[in-house]
């Protein structure tokens, strides 16, 4: 299903004291690589965070591994079966509210949150990244606007969504 289908009404919890706490939601997202090097890369066509790129993937149902979740959405978006090679990393990101702006932008500093003092955090996402290849299928676009097969030196030239963009740096490392 969708990565951060972020409710516009706010879905938190207020705990005993009456304060807030932040909604959270854990993902999976595949790192698709194929023999030329080329990473796999998407672009959301819905959402609040619509035209952002990011790996492919989405929320974790319960009972679930996380490898077998990311098959499972791979399979989903993009009718496509994958082999989950190796974790690369969890990325832990607080993504702000929407009515403060912009939720991404190109940053000099990708790791850098763009949380202001006048913007809330509307969720916080841990998301699993893994390593993966393709075993069979197309990547036929299900729920996406758009794919591109990068190189190594074209990671830069799509605008990743923030815990996106943490993985693009390690990738280029």
């Amino acid at each position: 299903m969708e990565r951060e289908r972020a409710d516009k009404r706010a879905d938190k919890k207020a705990n005993k004291n009456g304060s807030r706490i932040m909604k959270q939601i854990e993902v999976v997202a595949a790192i698709i690589h194929d023999d030329e090097g080329r990473i796999f890369a998407t672009q959301r066509g819905y959402g609040d965070y619509k035209d952002g790129w990011e790996f492919p993937g989405g929320k974790m149902e319960a009972g679930e591994t996380p490898e077998e979740a990311l098959k499972r959405e791979i399979w989903e978006e993009l009718e496509t079966r994958i082999v989950v090679e190796r974790l690369v990393q969890t990325v832990e990101w607080d993504y702000p509210n929407l009515a403060s702006g912009r939720a991404y932008s190109r940053s000099e500093e990708p790791k850098q949150a763009l949380v202001s003092s006048r913007s809330t955090v509307a969720f916080h996402l841990t998301m699993h990244c893994f390593w993966c290849h393709v075993e069979s299928g197309s990547l036929t676009l299900k729920e996406h606007e758009a794919a591109r097969w990068l190189s190594k030196e074209q990671l830069d030239s799509v605008d990743w969504l923030p815990a996106d963009e943490i993985i693009v740096e390690v990738l280029k490392e």
